[in-house]
């Protein structure tokens, strides 16, 4: 199928190329068809997240008595969510509905900033929460003390800070490259990765700084979570009776599934990212589940298995059947 020609803006100084505009594919190898169908369960899947998101942040908003750490961390990861949905869900809609795949080039940066830094934010909330049950478990006494009001605020306004200052240069590190081969970015959305790939001219800084960002921002917070893990079972296999141990441990179940939930397929698309080649469906797949997944999920899990949240729903709506 030929490349539909876009059109090219030269930079101030004429030293750099830009398209107007880059092309989503949406999944490669579906048809518009296809892609029509697939719209419904997009749309569903926005809908789930932006009510069950917004369900937990009113909940816990109107609640007084879940104002504690475990919860308004929940918040900060229910906003984060609610906001990175709203970033690529809506555009996938339109592009899989109408089959209209031009973005606009600065549009695209934008969407692709907001896309890694939501995600370093993220990141950063779940490592707060697994510290709060680390603390929590192993320090019970202590909890009240460590984890104050004023200590999840600067705790969420430098997950804040630290996912704006991380990305904030991708997009001008894109900018500084020229692209004038292929325009068709091979996902329903705008990545760094992927982006940099379209670039005629030498990528090695993005590459070495993508890397470092991944490392440092991503990899870091997986292995303290991981770490915190450690002597969170520790402590638990320490417990006196079984009982306590497994009610100590349940605690932590929902956060445990946000944690697999955003890091498996963030894992799994760095690797396949990083082994280099074409883009393949195997790419695209990843990049969806990583995405999409767990702004869905999270509401799901912490609604089902967080006692007082389950129990405000519930009320909520016989209220409404009345």
């Amino acid at each position: 199928m030929p490349q539909p020609l876009v059109p090219l803006i030269a930079t101030p100084n004429g030293s750099l190329v830009h398209p107007s505009y880059f092309l989503l594919v949406g999944i490669p190898g579906l048809g518009s068809k296809i892609h029509f169908w697939l719209a419904f369960p997009l749309c569903f899947m926005y809908a789930v997240a932006t009510l069950g998101n917004l369900a937990i942040i009113f909940i816990i908003r109107v609640e007084r008595r879940l104002h504690e750490p475990m919860y308004l961390f929940l918040a900060m990861l229910s906003t984060i969510d609610l906001v990175l949905s709203s970033v690529t869900m809506p555009k996938m809609a339109s592009l899989f509905l109408t089959g209209i795949q031009e973005i606009e080039f600065n549009i695209c940066l934008t969407q692709m900033f907001l896309i890694h830094a939501l995600s370093a934010m993220e990141s950063a909330v779940l490592l707060a929460m697994a510290f709060d049950r680390f603390v929590a478990i192993c320090y019970p006494l202590r909890h009240a003390s460590v984890l104050t009001g004023t200590t999840v605020a600067k705790i969420g306004l430098a997950s804040l800070a630290r996912g704006f200052v991380f990305f904030f240069p991708l997009p001008f590190l894109l900018k500084r490259l020229s692209y004038c081969q292929t325009h068709t970015v091979t996902h329903s959305f705008c990545l760094h990765q992927d982006i940099m790939k379209l670039s005629c001219t030498d990528t090695k800084v993005n590459v070495v700084y993508g890397l470092f960002i991944i490392l440092s921002v991503m990899g870091v917070d997986s292995l303290f979570i991981g770490f915190s893990y450690i002597l969170i079972l520790r402590a638990v296999l320490e417990l006196s009776t079984q009982g306590a141990a497994l009610k100590a441990f349940n605690t932590c179940i929902s956060h445990l599934c946000a944690v697999l939930v955003f890091y498996v397929p963030l894992i799994g698309l760095s690797v396949v990212h990083r082994l280099g080649g074409p883009t393949s469906l195997v790419h695209v797949v990843m990049a969806n589940i990583y995405l999409l997944l767990p702004p869905v999920v999270n509401p799901i899990v912490y609604g089902a298995k967080t006692k007082e949240i389950r129990s405000r729903v519930i009320r909520m709506f016989s209220q409404d059947g009345r």
